[in-house]
């Protein structure tokens, strides 16, 4: 049973309203600095907000991202390693803690939860995850070509309507219903709401007025610098040809790709703009504290790669934009960031005693002018395409990339920000190499995470290509 400390005045306590959209790109974004994509909605959500420049996904898939951040725990703390891995319902999330403060909760739309469980912690869910995505009961397959996927995610691209258009505009609409409500009649209860869009996520069709704004000449083609697949990774080789990356596709398939995935990120902003509009006319701007942040991000060509699954920035980065009310002028922190800071500094916001045991700190005091430069984050993955675990350390400039049984990466993303230029392997980085090491094993023991995700996905989980 969780408990929590009495708090007065609970109808003075800020209303959270967090909009979360699947796999956007932070680059892909007018407040990080894109010149072509437009967002104007989520642009003027960072001009009075504090915008994190450097906020990243604890897994780059779907399931694990998203219940490390509503459990605040990193996946190998809670057990979910992929896209079939079921939240343990004995978890707490910050909805529980929520809903035990006083708090209502709602889910509106997509948080990708596996099971019977739709709610976990929530009080209410306005709309549940696309049927296809409840539950994955594909069984551990062994043989090399059985392993591969499909890069239609890339190939079927263009003008269209999308898979989860339909989707996302029912979300809106509950989304706003339950939002007018609010404004109209004020509860007695302050409130947490999370709306949750499919979109960006493939497949990349996009509503044609949409997709018209950038094809065919407003994009901007991936930089591959030369590089080959020979010349990567041999964990990059293996992600690639597991999913049909193994050859680059054509520069028009790249041009309409490209132009969908932007126009899917300009629809999502007008999506958004809608919730933010009822806030910003109504009361609720007096007393809502408005969140929008992402699962994880999107290659979208770069390094030769499509989707994410790997710990270069497009994959691994995402945005994370807080708006407080009469919170003064907007904050551009430095500092490294991740999903599981999200719970911890929700329930400083709301007065809530945060609970030990959680992989995340609150974020504020970064907003107050404080930068911590040697703070680190972690994240990790193992499914579809890893042959063994990998592990992610993101500390200060530098980003180290463990890899079970191969040789780690690293990076110095301010001067190699496309991170073509492994360092590891160099004498002058060793002192560096060393420390990530040292701040890895710290959170986990490689060896037996891998161990037990393996035994794990036997018996329960999404297929990923490994070996006996």
């Amino acid at each position: 049973m969780i408990e929590v400390c009495a708090v007065n005045n609970l109808d003075k306590r800020p209303n959270i309203l967090i909009i979360m959209s699947d796999e956007h790109d932070p680059a892909v974004t007018g407040c990080y600095n894109h010149p072509v994509v437009k967002t104007p909605n989520i642009d003027n959500l960072a001009k009075d907000g504090i915008l994190f420049e450097n906020a990243y996904c604890n897994s780059p898939m779907c399931v694990p991202s998203r219940m490390s951040f509503i459990t605040g725990r990193y996946p190998c703390k809670i057990d979910v390693w992929d896209n079939g891995s079921p939240l343990r319902a004995e978890i707490p999330t910050f909805a529980n803690y929520f809903e035990a403060g006083g708090y209502d909760t709602i889910l509106c739309g997509r948080m990708h939860m596996i099971g019977e469980e739709r709610l976990h912690g929530f009080g209410k869910r306005l709309f549940d995850d696309m049927e296809k995505w409840k539950s994955y009961n594909q069984k551990p397959l062994r043989t090399k070509e059985e392993r591969r996927g499909s890069n239609s995610h890339v190939t079927d691209c263009g003008p269209g309507r999308g898979s989860w258009q339909d989707y996302d505009n029912t979300v809106s609409d509950l989304g706003l219903r339950f939002l007018k409500g609010m404004a109209k009649y004020p509860p007695s209860k302050p409130w947490l709401m999370v709306v949750g869009f499919m979109f960006p996520h493939f497949p990349l069709i996009a509503p044609k007025e949409y997709f018209n704004m950038y094809y065919p000449d407003n994009v901007i083609m991936p930089d591959l610098n030369g590089e080959t697949i020979e010349m990567q990774h041999p964990v990059i080789q293996h992600l690639r040809y597991c999913f049909r990356n193994d050859s680059i596709v054509s520069d028009e398939i790249t041009r309409k790709a490209l132009a969908s995935y932007y126009a899917l990120i300009t629809y999502t902003d007008h999506n958004i703009g809608m919730l933010l509009d009822v806030i910003y006319n109504s009361y609720l701007r007096e007393n809502t504290i408005i969140i929008y942040l992402s699962d994880h991000g999107e290659m979208a060509g770069k390094h030769g790669i499509w989707q994410k699954q790997c710990f270069y920035e497009p994959s691994v980065k995402v945005p994370f934009i807080i708006k407080i009310p009469n919170g003064g002028k907007s904050v551009r922190v430095k500092t490294n960031v991740s999903l599981v800071d999200v719970m911890p500094t929700i329930m400083e916001l709301a007065g809530i005693e945060i609970p030990e045991g959680l992989s995340g700190n609150s974020v504020i005091k970064y907003a107050k002018g404080y930068e911590d430069y040697k703070r680190a984050v972690f994240s990790e993955y193992h499914a579809q395409g890893m042959l063994n675990a990998g592990f992610m350390i993101k500390k200060g400039d530098y980003k180290y990339n463990y890899y079970v049984n191969y040789n780690p990466e690293l990076y110095d993303v301010k001067n190699d920000p496309g991170e073509f230029k492994d360092l590891s392997g160099l004498k002058k980085y060793a002192g560096i190499l060393s420390d990530m090491h040292d701040e890895l094993f710290k959170i986990t023991d490689p060896f037996s995470t891998d161990k037990r995700a393996k035994e794990n996905q036997k018996l329960d989980g999404i297929a990923r290509a490994y070996h006996r």
